[in-house]
């Protein structure tokens, strides 16, 4: 049972990109891709004036972060001792390189949630949140982040 009044869930997917795990020991340190679905789930105190929880096409904005992030691009460590070699091959056009704190799903599916909730909060005013996210690479393998921002109160 869920603990929010009024719920709903979008999910997007098909973004192709690549990453490694440098300190992994495993085949998890090599360049390796997948395709990317990420899942939100939101809560609100009230519906909106269309009986919406999220209209789901107001999203846009976070859906092209998404895009910018994760479509084509590789993903590194901000900490990884190749970085200065995959900078030299995103200038020479070779790579579309996204640097984050880490590159795993479970850090992505809290980035994430961190974007949603920015958009929310800014638009909705805390009408309503993003309370979990799911980052998938494949069907196989899941992320959660499940947090209620403490700015919203149902």
């Amino acid at each position: 049972m869920s603990i929010f009044r009024y719920t709903c869930c979008k999910h997007f997917s098909g973004y192709p990109c690549c990453h490694r795990q440098w300190k992994h020991p495993g085949h998890c340190r090599f360049v390796h891709g997948y395709s990317r679905g990420f899942s939100f789930w939101f809560a609100a105190k009230e519906l909106d004036p269309f009986g919406f929880v999220v209209d789901f096409s107001s999203l846009k904005p976070l859906e092209e972060r998404l895009k910018s992030q994760f479509d084509h691009t590789f993903l590194i460590n901000f900490d990884d001792p190749l970085l200065s070699e995959w900078q030299k091959l995103h200038e020479a056009e070779a790579l579309d390189l996204r640097v984050m704190e880490n590159v795993g799903m479970e850090s992505s599916a809290a980035l994430v949630w961190k974007w949603a909730n920015e958009l929310l909060l800014e638009r909705d005013g805390g009408r309503t949140c993003c309370w979990k996210t799911m980052a998938s690479e494949n069907e196989a393998n899941t992320a959660f982040y499940d947090l209620k921002p403490d700015w919203f109160n149902n």
